[in-house]
């Protein structure tokens, strides 16, 4: 595969970070931690990281605008542009010592993901994606599954935590969609889980109440690998924080259906 100047410090600046937090993940009952709000934890870790990303994307393209989940937004020189950071994607993950968390990096164009890389340091696994070149996981080349019956499907989501009221509507999700499919699993990284239904792992994924760098990279992913993903309300951005429902192009309308509890 062949990468953009863009993409290569993407790539980079992911695995510059990364190398710090793989030692942090070994001491982690060393790290320090406070809570943002009810099961929403932010370790002195994600604030390194993002720092270190901050730094080498801003180094290497000082004008775009910045919107990182642990720092103020910034809106560039040029305004069309502007990366979107998720330093530790599955927090609580990383803090419990579980081997599944990302770094998610996205770039935005006029309101459009064009570049992405989602990296899970732990496996080693390097997904990237850029407009209109296809989905990569390292150098291979990855797809959405093509499975057409529901029954025999894996999906992905998150259930709410820390009191949040929207969970009577993932239950009813649950409810209405676990009787008609092969399982749901709930892994606790939305960036993962959007790379994993880009590489076929998964057949679809949902999920509400989500922050823009938690799927910016991930959506580009999906899409680039032949899959379908949207918002669960159809009348908002899915890059609002509404929620959103991602498969492969066979079951996406049925899916979406059951989701937003209208077939």
């Amino acid at each position: 595969m062949t990468q953009t100047a863009n993409l290569n410090v993407m790539v980079k600046a992911a695995r510059k970070a990364a190398r710090a937090l793989v030692r942090d993940f070994g001491e982690v009952e060393n790290l320090q931690v406070s809570m943002k709000s009810a099961g929403d934890f932010v370790s002195r870790a994600d604030l390194k990281a993002e720092e270190t990303i901050r730094e080498m994307l801003m180094d290497a393209r000082p004008n775009y605008g910045w919107l990182g989940e642990e720092s103020e937004a910034v809106e560039g020189k040029d305004p069309t542009r502007r990366w979107i950071v998720d330093p530790i994607d599955g927090t609580t993950n990383f803090l419990h010592g579980l081997p599944h968390w990302a770094i998610s990096i996205a770039l935005e164009h006029k309101g459009e993901i064009v570049a992405g890389v989602v990296y899970d340091p732990a496996k080693d696994e390097m997904f990237t994606a850029e407009k209109g070149g296809g989905a990569w996981l390292n150098d291979r080349r990855i797809r959405a599954s093509g499975r057409r019956d529901m029954i025999e499907m894996l999906f992905a989501t998150g259930v709410p935590f820390g009191g949040r009221r929207d969970l009577p509507e993932t239950l009813s999700d649950l409810g209405r969609l676990m009787p008609r499919c092969a399982g749901v699993r709930r892994w606790g990284a939305a960036s993962l889980d959007l790379a994993y239904v880009a590489a076929g792992r998964y057949d679809g994924y949902w999920e509400r109440n989500l922050n823009t760098w938690d799927i910016a990279a991930g959506l580009l992913l999906v899409r680039e690998a032949g899959g379908l993903a949207g918002p669960i309300d159809p009348d908002t951005n899915v890059l609002s924080g509404a929620g959103v429902i991602a498969a492969n192009e066979p079951v996406f309308d049925r899916f979406a259906a059951i989701i937003r509890n209208n077939g």
